[in-house]
């Protein structure tokens, strides 16, 4: 049977930790994605601030589900050595915080102005991502591969030959709606699922429209979250649904909700949830 347990975005609420640990005990969640703290990217804590992140979750009975990484996020022209290096940080934050789940990218390639020559970057993108892989698999850490728009992981087809490419389960998808409509993917649950279904991990909660790329509520837009919903229940999916609903506020490193509209993206999941027969697990 698929169980969904949800997570969120905690500075997607407040750049205070506390208050981010605070709501989602009010909203019923008890998983956090790590982006940022007190107003830093995670990559950015100390180990004094990991070893506060630590005692504020366990003192909010939450626990860390993904770290919320920017790797990758960095042009293919940097030396890969200086991903490398962030990996191996992420991953000493990860392993205070009980936490073997990394998100990564697929860099940026050097012109951006259109996605239509990114093809030619995905041998050099999967030599990257495998060289990131290498090293999480020697820590037993699961690498999980975000779609973002600008970054060569962008659409359906180049995310399944990046993750193909790669051919090791320590790199799994990572399934974001939202970024897919945001580069034109249409029908994307439909016609990706048979493309990536059985490489998802994890699924980011956040929906958009076709016509201007504006990011919705769950279920308000193209990002075919009921159909990839259900296509998570036929799977007997057992894993996290990770709100990270832009609502406010929608940039290149992050995004903003606010107490109000992480509430009401909470509600309309759980809602679209209820309309799919999804179960959820609060544990």
């Amino acid at each position: 049977m698929a169980t969904f347990t949800l997570s969120a975005f905690g500075d997607e609420i407040s750049p205070d930790l506390e208050e981010q640990l605070a709501h989602l005990n009010r909203l019923d969640i008890h998983y956090l994605d790590l982006r940022g703290a007190w107003g830093k990217n995670v990559l950015a804590l100390t180990d004094e601030e990991i070893n506060r992140v630590k005692q504020l979750c366990a003192d909010h009975g939450i626990r860390v589900a993904c770290i919320g990484s920017p790797i990758g996020k960095s042009p293919l022209a940097d030396p890969i050595e200086k991903e490398l290096a962030n990996l191996d940080r992420i991953m000493e934050i990860g392993a205070a915080l009980a936490c073997r789940r990394i998100r990564v990218f697929s860099f940026y390639p050097p012109d951006q102005s259109t996605n239509a020559h990114y093809d030619q970057y995905l041998d050099e993108a999967i030599d990257r991502l495998a060289r990131l892989t290498e090293r999480a698999k020697a820590a037993d850490v699961e690498l999980l591969h975000e779609n973002e728009k600008e970054i060569v992981g962008d659409t359906l087809a180049r995310c399944q030959a990046l993750v193909r490419g790669v051919n090791d389960p320590h790199l799994r998808v990572l399934w974001d709606p939202a970024n897919f409509v945001q580069v034109g993917e249409a029908r994307v649950t439909e016609r990706g699922w048979p493309l990536l279904g059985d490489l998802v991990a994890y699924v980011h909660i956040k929906d958009a429209k076709l016509d201007d790329g504006s990011v919705c509520q769950a279920g308000e837009g193209d990002g075919q979250v009921r159909e990839l919903l259900q296509a998570l229940v036929k799977r007997n999916y057992q894993g996290f649904l990770s709100l990270e609903p832009h609502l406010m506020v929608a940039g290149r490193s992050g995004g903003f909700s606010g107490t109000e509209y992480m509430t009401i993206a909470a509600e309309a999941l759980r809602k679209v949830m209820a309309e799919t027969g999804c179960v959820e697990v609060k544990a």
